[in-house]
This record gives structure tokens, sequence and C-alpha cells, in this order.
């Protein structure tokens, strides 16, 4: 007989959410204290289909606490492909995180859902098998406003922080047809952006944000990771229900030249000369420019 969780309608609960186990899934409820991370407070509820999960494991926290994590399988979730690895832990939406004095409960419920994953099903799928964000969605970044309704993706330029460029381009649309992926760049780090990749790769796109018509820039307090991530995800997953996979974000995105990269590593030094940027993060960028040449 296969393996079936104990009581379908389990709930486990930890600090900012509760896991509802059933037959085929999980349910995240995640609460909407204060306390809690903004993302997890605009996620609301996610179902996380069994088959979308790789493997799960459970390890020590962080002050009296332990951490029962479901990994998802690579190309199940398009919230964690648009992240690309750039959420910080307590962001991480797979993460549950328990006080120390549950661990036997959760080690309990990790092994019940050991037993039900499909070893097989560990490589990415032909589909997203988490549902993405819902349409209509907005935010504004830096130099412009970024909606999207499901079926176009619109960025309005402001004329406080737009470059000259994207004024002479005018406000752009996109269909999700026009489209092949999506690149999201944290605004937490330096050169945060959402670019949208596009089919007609005949026409290469400018290799900074700040000068790409299909892309806009985050800045302090502009596409913060909750508005700007789940606008990403819904865009790649209406990317990819329209039709072949998306782009991968890491190379997506067109080699600069060696004159492009001298200059950014000047600005980058100004900004680091001005203290705008710490001794780790100048070190970081200026390696990650270096590598490009």
């Amino acid at each position: 007989m296969p393996h079936t969780m104990a009581r379908m309608g389990d709930v486990l609960a930890g600090f900012h959410a509760a896991w509802e186990f059933e037959s085929d899934s999980v349910l995240i409820r995640f609460e909407r204290g204060i306390r809690t991370p903004k993302l997890f407070q605009a996620l609301g509820e996610r179902r996380i289909p069994l088959d979308a999960i790789a493997a799960v494991t459970l390890t020590p926290g962080k002050r009296g606490t332990v951490v029962l994590r479901a990994e998802p399988r690579p190309g199940a979730d398009p919230l964690m492909e648009a992240a690309a690895g750039q959420l910080k832990e307590g962001s991480d939406p797979y993460r549950l995180v328990l006080p120390a004095e549950r661990e036997t409960l959760a080690e309990y419920y990790a092994d019940e859902l050991r037993a039900l994953l499909a070893p097989e099903d560990t490589g990415p799928p032909e589909r997203y098998l988490v549902q993405p964000p819902e349409a209509p969605l907005q935010f504004k970044a830096y130099d412009g406003k970024a909606s999207f309704d499901g079926k176009s993706v619109h960025f309005r330029w402001f004329w406080t922080g737009a470059s000259s460029a994207k004024w002479k381009s005018g406000d752009q649309s996109f269909t999700v047809s026009d489209l092949c992926g999506v690149e999201w760049r944290s605004p937490e780090v330096f050169e945060g952006h959402l670019r949208l990749l596009r089919r007609d790769t005949g026409a290469s796109q400018p290799a900074q944000a700040d000068q790409d018509p299909a892309a806009v820039v985050f800045g302090l307090g502009y596409g913060p990771v909750h508005e700007s991530l789940p606008f990403a995800a819904a865009v790649l997953g209406a990317v990819r229900a329209a039709g072949p996979a998306p782009l991968k974000s890491e190379g997506a995105a067109p080699r600069r030249d060696p004159a492009d990269i001298a200059e950014r590593i000047r600005h980058l030094g100004e900004l680091y000369e001005a203290g705008l940027v710490t001794d780790e993060e100048f070190s970081t960028k200026k390696a990650e420019l270096l590598a490009e040449l």
C-alpha cells in the first residue's frame, strides 16, 4: 500500500507560518502579523504539490529553534526561479521555523513527507507545478511604474528617475508572447533591477538596466522584494504557460564590452569612496564586473 500522511489536515504551526499536510500537497499559510516578513504577507498562502518537492530537511536553527525545510524541485516554482537563490533565509517561503521543543514532532512530519516523495521527481518538470502569484500586479521602481495585467507588462517612466534613453523610447508595453523570460536582481544588492527578456534576440538589449527600455531599476525603497519578486514570478508563470520554458536568468543578459565594464568599475569606485557601498559589496561587485571581461 502507498504511504499516506497519518492524518490528512494535520497542521504544524511555526513562527510566521503554518503547514497543513494533505494527501498530495502542503498548504502553507503565512501570518499577517507585524513581525512577519513582508514577502510572506504578500504571498498569503501557497499550495505546494508533493511533486514540486525534491527533498525535506530538519536542521538546528538560531536561538533555540529548529528549521523544517522543503527543497523545491528546480523549475517547479516560478517564485523561486525568479529569485534565483537571492532570497535571505528569513524570507524563504519553504522554511518553517519552530521552537526546539517541537523537534520530535517536526521530525515525524519530515519523515512522513520524505516517504511520500518520488525519487525520480527531482529534475525540472515540463511546467510549473506551483501556481504563480495572480495578476494584476504593480509596483514602483526608481525610474518608473511597472504593471502586469496577466497579458502584458507596462512600464511608465518617472521624469525624476528615468534615463534620457528611456524618455526617448517612451512608455513601454510588452505582451507575454513577446517575452522568453525575466531577470530579477534583488533590490537589496547593488544594481537591483527587473529586466524582461525578449524573444526577438536579433536586437540586443543594453547591458545596463538604466538604459534598457525593457527594464526598471530599483533603489532605496523602490521595487521592494515583497512587491517586485511576486511580480517577476507572475510574469515568468505567464511566459511559461504561453510557450517554451523561459531562459534562465544567469547568462541571459548580453555580454558587456570592456569600455562599459571599465566605466562601471569607475562608478563603483566613486560610490565606495563616498561611503555608499561597503568593503564587501565593493569587492564582490568589482569581481563580478571583472569576470565579464
